[in-house]
């Protein structure tokens, strides 16, 4: 189950791609580089306070050079980048492109520096007094922004991200006395330059200083991620293949893949674990981490050495794969026929041969549904449970389901044609929507406890943001369909930029800049610089898509307590 090395040069393909003639591991193993303050959340214990020589919080020279095309040639012909960004300062292009080049400006005056290295972006170069925890280095924020980087040639600081968050997973970790798993890694953390002692100071939060006190669950996936990006990246699997990194990648499965009293394959979840970090209703079995629990174990098959402790993980990992692989394409997934399914549930089911295997009521089925559902189309629910199914759209689930190959072929093509036939209500003014619909009246009372800053159709609820693009762009790519991230970036560009790359947008179309959204925020402005070098050199996707694994069965077998 490696990776190969062969390239594919794709000049020209059609409408719709098929994925058995589009093999995302024969990518370049080292795609052409492109010249191109939150509340105060942190546990104040020291990673490192060492004497040094003191480093201010100041970026590199801007690269102010840009080259701009005023439109893409072949889609899918990797060539000479539209992004053109020199390192070197000065000689500013006479035609750059200016959204372009004040993004990349944005995103270096966004780096953090320890001890001299860039070790990570801060969440949003926000002016306003009330700072909140926006200074901090989110794992989750920093994903596009890293992506980012190695689309332009510059590993060293995802490298650099890398290993000093696998240094923070090794703290002992408490919340009120009571100590979280040995491989949890942090939600954010903050480099604290002391001037006067001549000192730095890494200070990380757990989950014991966020909103809610929750500890991140998809802090673990994303790293896994994105180091098997910077390794498909580079082609350097010398990072991967350290033995600190082998033990933090095998902390992180011990705990998603232990055993205990659940009896289904997916990972029970906390509300507010993910990027929905506050109270929406999406504790059980969300979508989101699903998706990413999915394509955290692919990738680490990629990078997990074939050592006695290795192959052990592996094993466990193949198992939990094949469960998971049927539990979400039968439970998860919805279109018109299955929705016709549950309309006609029965319920109170017993045995092994029961249909409603969740005791799922039939009068549970909103009224927005019905119409929601076109005939052609499909997406993975939001949640699914004992006695509940939340019908919600989440955004990053579906996509990461086809960029992970959860999805099948056809389900893939299904969810992009759900995207294009309810463009209005997911994409709208502002691409992208998080979730589709927002809750509101008594049930917005009960779900989010009554939380202002989720109020209907804004922030996580029914919000739309801006940073959902690069994942949507990246869904299109592998499925063939570009055309469907155009359209959503060009609408992205009309605003975007003159708005102050704002973290979210309101309303039902997106029309309004988050009524609490901060301006400058460091994953908007990335997931734009991604989604346009994607699109400019598709080749990148072999960084964050998986084909699917052929050689991986669900295999299915009766329960041993069934006695006949």
């Amino acid at each position: 189950m490696s990776e190969a090395n062969g390239t594919t040069k794709i000049d020209a393909l059609p409408g719709v791609l098929e994925l058995d003639d589009f093999d995302f591991s024969k990518l370049p193993e080292k795609p052409r580089p492109l010249n191109i303050d939150r509340q105060r959340s942190f546990d104040e214990r020291s990673l490192a306070e060492v004497p040094m020589a003191f480093s201010p919080h100041v970026p590199p020279s801007r690269s102010d050079n840009f080259h701009h095309h005023s439109h893409y040639d072949s889609m899918f012909s990797p060539r000479k980048s539209a992004l053109n960004t020199p390192r070197s300062q000065g000689d500013r292009h006479e035609n750059p492109n200016p959204m372009i080049a004040e993004a990349w400006d944005c995103l270096r005056r966004s780096l953090v520096y320890f001890r001299g290295q860039p070790v990570g972006t801060i969440a949003a170069l926000d002016n306003s007094d009330e700072k909140l925890n926006y200074d901090q280095v989110f794992v989750r924020d920093f994903v596009p922004s890293g992506l980012a980087f190695l689309m332009n040639g510059e590993p060293e600081i995802v490298k650099n991200f890398l290993l000093k968050t696998l240094r923070l997973q090794s703290w002992e970790k408490r919340i009120d006395r009571f100590q979280l798993g040995e491989g949890v890694m942090p939600a954010s953390f903050k480099v604290l330059h002391d001037p006067a002692r001549n000192t730095e100071t890494i200070l990380a939060d757990f989950g014991e200083s966020a909103i809610g006190r929750v500890a991140p669950v998809d802090s673990g996936f994303w790293w896994i991620i994105l180091l098997r990006a910077y390794t498909k990246s580079t082609g350097d699997a010398s990072l991967a293949e350290m033995p600190e990194i082998q033990k933090g990648m095998r902390l992180i499965l011990s705990l998603c893949l232990s055993e205990g009293f659940d009896t289904f394959p997916t990972l029970l979840c906390a509300d507010g674990c993910c990027m929905i970090d506050r109270r929406m209703g999406v504790y059980g079995y969300p979508i989101e981490i699903q998706a990413l629990f999915f394509m955290a174990l692919r990738c680490a098959l990629l990078l997990l050495k074939q050592d006695t402790e290795g192959k052990e993980f592996i094993e466990r990992i193949v198992k939990r794969l094949a469960a998971l692989t049927y539990h979400m394409r039968s439970y998860f997934w919805i279109d018109m026929k299955h929705l016709n399914d549950i309309y006609r549930f029965k319920t109170e089911e017993y045995s092994h041969t029961a249909v409603n295997k969740f005791n799922v009521m039939p009068d549970s089925l909103p009224d927005w549904i019905f119409d929601f559902m076109p005939v052609h189309g499909g997406y993975f629910l939001g949640n699914v449970g004992p006695s509940k199914m939340d019908f919600r759209w989440f955004c990053l689930g579906n996509c990461f389901a086809i960029l992970s190959s959860l999805a099948t072929p056809e389900q893939s093509t299904a969810i992009m044609d759900l995207i294009e036939s309810r463009w209005h209500e997911l994409v709208g003014d502002m691409p992208l929507k998080v979730c589709y619909p927002a809750i509101e009246g008594h049930e917005w009372r009960i779900v989010t406890g009554c939380d202002p800053k989720n109020t209907r159709w804004s922030y996580h609820n029914g919000g739309s943001w801006p940073v959902l693009l690069w994942l949507l762009t990246a869904a299109c790519i592998k499925t063939g369909r570009p055309q469907i991230a155009r359209r959503a970036l060009e609408l992205a560009e009309s605003r975007l930029g003159k708005d102050g790359w704002p973290e979210y947008y309101d309303g039902k179309l997106g029309r309004f800049v988050g009524k609490q959204a901060r301006k400058y925020q460091t994953w908007s402005i990335a997931g734009y610089l991604v989604s346009k070098m994607l699109l400019d050199d598709p080749s990148h996707v072999g960084m964050i898509a998986l084909e699917e694994d052929k050689h991986l069965k669900p295999v299915l077998r009766r329960s041993s307590s069934w006695t006949f």
